[in-house]
């Protein structure tokens, strides 16, 4: 077979040469033990979490070296591509804050030299890889007319050729199927001629009973099974398989590292003889073990239809940014929450990530460990940047609380600073959706009395309560004296001050001062449970605590 006349048969339009590929892409220049990372998603469905995971750890490895992070859009499966896809994975990318250093940007726009970013735009690069293949005798043609092709789809869309299969099996179909890997060049001439279409095979040299010794980041050192398929490079539209495209795309651009869940495991043979046959070096793979999550007493796999997968959910919710990314660090490295606690103050980017610490069987998605990490972020927030990231949320999903906060945004900032400065910050929320609730008292359209005081107490005596504070509130008091009053109320009404009288005979009052400034936070706030009172009424304000105690008093 003379295979330079086959590659011109094949490729006639491909004029230029790997090498002079090869000068359009000059080797990075970096600082030794940088790495070069990538996410590269299909824009196939919107983003999700397990896809938000390992572009976390690959913007972490390259970031933390002094290396490169890049996006790449594997948009070759038009058939399957979603309109919109594509915009949200940028658009969520810059929204958790994972930068990347180039590639695909929206509106078909892109920066960085080593483009095109989209596999789409790629055509000529993987087809002048694959017509060196076919020169080389390492990759061949299989033609199949229209009736052909409609009739293997409907069988198997997935079938591979195995040539084990082709020499120790007679039967019939195989034996057809090796014609196809023998066929001739006078063969491949006349079905060109027809213009039947061809897929491009790579043509096989593995023994599956051989095994290649192969060292994964995560897993650490395995032996891989040769492979003896001759699967796809090039689809019959030109249009290169995953396998061959990031095989050519990696190499090209430079990538070091390659991050990927570990279903592609079974994939890593075809992907070593790849790139042994195109003389690329191999990157270091690193394939993460999937999240999982709890069902019942058993684990399983967090599937992209599960609560929790949908990255969407988390910004309708309003997980802060910060949130989300503390949270996939401590999914990442297990002394991540200890570094947290030693180092309040500091970004989580300043944390030392670790390969060695990733789990290497699966962590374990859970939404309260999720909550809490929140809660935590959040209290470590200045008010202005609660402010910030609530009106952001409700800017979009509930503009008329948006519009209530940028009424009088000075007045919303004292709200949420309560009890935000001190050495142990309140923790009254985890997302930005439950942030008005919180604040729901202190706007008198949308307030609700959602608690009743105990009926055990005589309303005779809640109603003096009211009266007696209302009577007595001076806005100007401090804490001290502001407590002080409530406590002489109490003792004026039988309701003990002294609660350590009160432990030791019960009985002997009618309650306590807790009982007593319990009254008037229903009162107040229409809750059992508040941040301080004190702030509270003087951010509401004299008038407005007046108005509050005589409602509730003649509510009783």
């Amino acid at each position: 077979m003379d295979y330079n006349k086959l590659a011109e048969l094949l490729f006639p339009h491909i004029k230029g040469t790997p090498e002079q590929i090869e000068e359009r892409f000059p080797k990075r220049e970096l600082p030794e033990g940088a790495k070069v990372t990538r996410i590269a998603p299909s824009p196939t469905g919107f983003m999700h979490f397990g896809t938000l995971f390992p572009a976390r750890i690959a913007e972490r490895l390259a970031h933390q070296s002094g290396g490169v992070f890049y996006l790449r859009i594997e948009d070759t499966d038009s058939k399957r591509e979603v309109k919109g896809a594509e915009k949200d994975i940028i658009e969520t990318l810059a929204y958790y804050q994972i930068h990347f250093d180039e590639g695909a940007l929206a509106d078909e726009k892109e920066f960085g030299i080593y483009g095109p970013y989209r596999q789409s735009q790629r055509g000529e690069i993987y087809q002048t890889y694959a017509k060196q293949l076919v020169r080389e005798g390492r990759a061949y043609p299989c033609f199949t007319t229209e009736e052909e092709l409609e009739a293997l789809h409907a069988t198997d869309k997935k079938a591979e050729i195995k040539n084990r299969d082709w020499h120790n099996n007679p039967d019939t179909e195989k034996e057809n199927i090796k014609k196809l890997r023998d066929i001739t060049y006078e063969e491949a001439e006349e079905q060109v001629k027809k213009g039947n279409p061809f897929v491009l095979r790579i043509l096989s040299d593995g023994d599956p009973e051989k095994k290649t010794p192969f060292t994964d980041l995560i897993k650490g050192k395995l032996e891989v099974p040769e492979n003896d398929e001759d699967f796809v490079l090039l689809k019959s539209d030109g249009i290169p398989t995953y396998h061959f495209a990031h095989a050519v795309d990696d190499h090209l651009m430079g990538t070091t590292h390659v991050i990927r869940g570990e279903e592609w495991l079974p994939s890593l043979a075809k992907h070593i003889q790849l790139f042994r046959y195109l003389n690329f070096k191999l990157p270091k793979y690193m394939h993460i073990a999937q999240l999982m999550k709890m069902e019942g007493n058993s684990k399983k796999k967090l599937s992209k239809r599960d609560n929790g997968a949908a990255v969407s959910d988390y910004r309708e919710n309003g997980y802060p940014p910060v949130s989300v990314n503390e949270y996939v660090m401590t999914l990442l490295n297990s002394n991540f929450e200890e570094w947290r606690m030693a180092n309040p103050e500091k970004p989580y980017t300043e944390f030392p990530f670790s390969i060695k610490k990733m789990s290497t069987s699966g962590a374990l998605f859970d939404f309260d460990k999720l909550n809490d990490v929140s809660k935590n972020a959040i209290s470590r927030m200045t008010a202005d940047e609660v402010y910030e990231g609530v009106i952001e949320w409700a800017n979009e999903y509930d503009k008329d609380f948006a519009e209530k906060l940028s009424a009088d945004e000075e007045y919303a900032k004292k709200i949420l600073s309560i009890g935000r400065y001190g050495k142990k910050p309140r923790k009254d929320f985890a997302v930005w959706k439950d942030v008005k609730p919180y604040m729901s008292y202190f706007y008198d359209d949308i307030f609700e009395r959602e608690a009743e005081i105990d009926g055990r107490f005589e309303k005779a005596d809640v109603k003096a309560v009211f009266e007696k504070f209302a009577e007595s509130y001076n806005e100007n008091d401090d804490n001290n004296a502001w407590f002080e009053k409530i406590k002489n109320i109490s003792e004026s009404l039988g309701y003990t001050s002294d609660m350590k009288a009160y432990k030791q005979n019960p009985d002997g009052f009618k309650g306590n001062v807790g009982d007593v400034s319990g009254f008037i936070r229903i009162a107040i706030t229409g809750r059992v449970n508040s941040p301080d009172l004190h702030e509270i009424m003087r951010i509401l304000g004299k008038e407005r605590v007046l108005v509050r105690l005589k409602n509730a008093a003649e509510a009783l």
